[in-house]
């Protein structure tokens, strides 16, 4: 055996006693140095427990110190506080005491002063019955002395008062008027007087029938038909009267509305051209007449813009001016009329330096509320008034056309002279008719008006009632009171009737004597 591998299982026998051997005796000294170790951090953690309960007991001492200090202070100052505020509630009940003391001298100065008042208001009193006595008196030896009552003397007073007053009502009426007068009339007269120069136009009449000619008269079998079928298809389907008499080659055509009428011409008319003249074919031609119209009607109310220089106007009420050419008022063609009016206002806006495209468009369109009469109820003014607010015209010109009749005020200077063109164009001489029962209603009315003041004796209506002559009583109505009674009167009038143009209220006071010689 080598003496290498003998060495090397010694060395490992060694090994194998002296590990365990070595390995407790470490575990022994390690579990005394352990022990040691404990016993050392005993004692010191019992030393600091000591040292922190005596730190903390020196604290409580002293805590405890400061606590006593700060109640101390706060019993001080709560006593001082105390103290305080009984020397104030001191002071203050000085002072009650010194108010209560002087209020009291006061009431009794209070007192003794209402006593000086009543005696005094006693004093007053007794002067007052003393005066009341003495005018009394005085008055009745005035009235004795006069020879007039109280009362009486007290009316001639008034009425010597209402006498002065009425002189001075008349002078400033007068005066006033004369002002106006010199100031406007003359400048007035030159703008109308020129406007109705410049531009004329021709008058048409109103009338509820058409005539439509015939070639020959017996067309009018024709257009009767078997059994009358024809003629009663034509009425129903134009909503007209169909008269057909023993006039020669005529048909006369019935209709109080324009446009059903010129419907009905232009569609008989159309039938004799075309010779067929049954129920079908009358309807067919109605239906082209209807449409040929219309196009004829929105021709018409762009030939007006044209003719004025309107531009940029909604389609819509162009077509209803062109619908103004078949409606007319007291004989007047509401077309012509307006074409009137808003010529003749324009050139016065020239002339006084309004807005003439304003007054020319309100002055077309013023009337435009008539179209639609017949088919919504108000008045023309307030239908005007509500088409053109739909159709978006400027405020300016819906004002003029809501105060063309005076249902609003006037504000604007077109306004005024939308008013003025329209009683112009209405007045002239033969631009309107009226029937003769409106015409002597009118005329009733205005006498019944004058006579309804006292101090009229007789009133005339004269000059086809464009003057009205008064008569006065000179007992009851003096010169002065003449001035005032013309105004009240021509105001009534211009309230309660209409009328075109102006009618002259003229007064009459004569005073008669009569004496007999015998």
């Amino acid at each position: 055996m080598d003496i290498s591998i003998i060495e090397g299982l010694v060395f490992a026998l060694c090994l194998g006693i002296l590990g365990p051997v070595a390995f407790k005796l470490g575990s022994n000294h390690r579990k005394k140095v352990a022990e040691a170790s404990i016993k050392s951090a005993e004692e010191e953690a019992k030393k600091i427990i000591n040292e922190s309960i005596k730190l903390a007991e020196a604290k409580r001492k002293e805590v405890l110190i400061e606590a006593k200090d700060e109640a101390f202070k706060l019993r001080n100052e709560v006593e001082k506080d105390l103290k305080d505020r009984r020397s104030e509630l001191g002071r203050q009940e000085r002072r009650i005491s010194q108010k209560e003391d002087s209020l009291a001298k006061k009431l009794e100065g209070t007192e003794k002063k209402e006593e000086q008042v009543t005696e005094k208001l006693k004093e007053i009193k007794e002067k007052l019955e003393e005066t009341e006595a003495i005018k009394k008196h005085e008055f009745e030896l005035l009235e004795r002395i006069s020879g007039f009552s109280k009362a009486k003397a007290r009316e001639q007073i008034l009425a010597k008062l209402d006498q002065e007053m009425d002189h001075d009502k008349a002078i400033k009426i007068t005066e006033y008027e004369q002002k106006l007068n010199e100031e406007s009339e003359e400048k007035a007269k030159k703008i109308i007087s020129q406007a109705i120069q410049r531009y004329s136009i021709d008058e048409v009449s109103e009338m509820t029938v058409s005539v439509v000619s015939l070639p020959a008269d017996e067309m009018k079998g024709r257009i009767i038909g078997r059994e009358g079928r024809n003629i009663k298809a034509l009425e129903i389907t134009l909503g007209v009267d169909l008269i057909i008499d023993d006039t020669p080659e005529v048909i006369t055509i019935s209709c109080p509305d324009p446009l059903r009428r010129e419907v009905a011409k232009m569609t008989i008319e159309k039938l004799i051209v075309d010779g067929r003249i049954h129920p079908g074919r009358i309807e067919e031609m109605v239906e082209r007449s209807q449409k040929e119209l219309a196009h004829k009607i929105r021709a018409d109310g762009e030939q007006a813009l044209l003719s004025l220089g309107i531009h940029n106007m909604n389609i819509e009420l162009v077509k209803l001016v062109g619908r103004l050419k078949y409606r007319t008022s007291y004989g007047q063609s509401i077309y012509l009329h307006s074409l009137e009016v808003a010529n003749l206002a324009a050139m016065m806006a020239e002339d006084i330096g309004a807005n003439a495209a304003v007054a020319k468009r309100a002055g077309l369109l013023h009337d435009i509320g008539k179209v639609m009469s017949y088919e919504v109820e108000g008045s023309h003014v307030q239908i005007g008034v509500d088409l053109v607010k739909k159709y978006k015209e400027s405020p300016a010109v819906i004002h003029a056309i809501e105060a063309h009749h005076g249902d609003v005020e006037a504000k604007t200077a077109e306004a005024f002279l939308i008013q003025a063109a329209d009683a112009i164009s209405a007045a002239r001489p033969g631009a309107r008719k009226e029937n003769l029962e409106r015409f002597i209603k009118r005329v009733e009315k205005l006498e019944e008006i004058a006579n309804s003041f006292d101090g009229v004796e007789k009133s005339y209506a004269i000059q086809a009632g464009r003057e009205i002559r008064i008569m006065i009583n000179p007992e009851l109505i003096s010169e002065d009171k003449m001035t005032i009674l013309g105004y009240e009167i021509a105001k009534k009038v211009e309230q309660e009737l209409e009328y075109p143009g102006q009618v002259k209220i003229n007064l009459i006071r004569e005073k008669r004597v009569f004496e007999f010689a015998k």
